[in-house]
């Protein structure tokens, strides 16, 4: 998988997570809201990794 896909996958996981935690807000969910925060913070890791990886290969 190039990078670029990898930073990709990891913004629209993001985004996904972002709607989850809303739609879990929206409807009282607390185990939705949950998720869709844990799921933001693994896509900001994996961003956060690719980009030291792009660092190091520069």
């Amino acid at each position: 998988m190039a990078a670029d896909e990898k930073t990709y996958q990891a913004k629209t996981g993001q985004a996904k997570d972002r709607i989850k935690e809303v739609a879990g807000r929206t409807v009282g969910n607390d185990r939705l809201t949950a998720e869709g925060r844990a799921g933001q913070a693994r896509g900001d890791a994996r961003q956060a990794k690719q980009k030291i990886k792009d660092t190091l290969t520069d």
